[in-house]
């Protein structure tokens, strides 16, 4: 069997020797190189194409996210990034590389975790990157996708159809490859988009607690994080899971519960889907986006079986095509788009005219 190769990008000698050190220790695993700037590093992935690229953001010369966009327009490699968590930039700059296409984040050891522990995290990290197949950052595809590129709709019944009434709320579940995705539907929405949009993105602790701060600042809509016990109302406005906390929606009010995982995730977009389902009815629409796994399919289902309009991205825009494929398999998915058609999609079905 062959082994994974990675090269590992990292300024500090120090950090560098140890992440070398624990790579090397795995017999399922070959360190080919160590780049300790932003250019050397994009001159040795270009030259040894390895499996796995696992990126700080802090570089000299060129900053972790600049090497990410220009690895996924050029030569598409997994990317894991492996950077500090602990300050607000940093943490900008790690949302910045997951839009642009890294594939997973962990934060780097601080020096008091279990022995063992952290260790084990990064290489396990690192073996699940390795199995993702990358594609050429989205971002560069849009336009070029073409007909040729579009996954056919599963069956005749998957056409369009009217809802029983107009729609009342758009629910959203991502993983994988969520934040750029993410950011491409909702900056294709317009301002006076007259729905609130719930979202569910796998992201977790200690990364996740700014990225509704970051996605706010992405496009023209407002992005907060869920208040247990708030009324969501009929306003347009994003409202996303917080990390480590199911959200849920009942009698018009949001729910935040730390109940178990679904599928190993916590928030999970199945929990979101099947209340919205419930809540909402045929005045649901479900979008499911790409990412790793299962969830998010069966809740999709319940939205479709209640009248409410679903939607899968395609094979060929997704960075990942689990979740997804499996909304597909079960037949949740009423249409099944390219990421580039989904805000378009979620246009045609408000209520009412809208600015293009």
């Amino acid at each position: 069997m062959a082994k994974i190769r990675v090269l590992i990008v990292e300024d500090s000698l120090t950090v560098r020797e140890r992440l070398v050190e624990v790579l090397s220790s795995d017999p399922q695993i070959e360190v080919v190189g160590t780049a300790e700037d932003g250019k050397r590093a994009i001159e040795l992935c270009q030259d040894l194409r390895p499996d796995v690229m696992t990126v700080d953001m802090m570089l000299p010369l060129m900053t972790g996210v600049a090497v990410t966009e220009y690895v996924m327009a050029h030569f598409p490699t997994p990317i894991l990034v492996v950077s500090a968590s602990t300050n607000r930039g940093e943490l900008f700059r790690t949302y910045d590389a997951l839009a642009a296409g890294a594939v997973d984040v962990l934060d780097k050891p601080l020096g008091d975790e279990e022995d063992g522990k952290w260790e084990a995290r990064f290489v396990a990290a690192v073996k699940l990157v390795s199995r993702i197949k990358v594609i050429t950052h989205p971002r560069l595809r849009i336009g070029a996708l073409g007909d040729a590129n579009r996954s056919p709709r599963p069956t005749a019944a998957a056409a369009p159809r009217k809802a029983a009434r107009g729609s009342d709320v758009v629910a959203i579940g991502a993983s994988t490859g969520g934040p750029g995705a993410v950011v491409e539907i909702l900056r294709a929405l317009p301002a006076d988009y007259p729905l609130p949009i719930l979202l569910v993105l796998h992201i977790g602790e200690p990364f996740g607690t700014l990225f509704a701060d970051w996605l706010d600042a992405q496009t023209q809509h407002p992005v907060a994080y869920a208040r247990d016990g708030e009324r969501l109302g009929s306003q347009h406005r994003i409202v996303m899971a917080p990390p480590d906390r199911h959200m849920l929606i009942e009698d018009g009010v949001l729910r935040l519960s730390s109940a178990a995982e679904r599928y190993s995730c916590r928030p999970s977009v199945d929990v979101l889907f099947e209340s919205v389902a419930r809540e909402y009815g045929s005045a649901a629409i479900g979008c499911l986006l790409t990412g790793m796994g299962r969830d998010g399919a069966s809740g999709l289902l319940d939205i479709r079986r209640a009248g409410g309009r679903t939607i899968a991205q395609d094979e060929a825009s997704s960075v990942v095509y689990g979740m997804p494929r499996e909304a597909a398999q079960i037949g949740a998915a009423e249409r099944i788009l390219p990421l580039a058609e989904i805000g378009r999609a979620l246009i045609a079905l408000a209520p009412g005219k809208l600015r293009r």
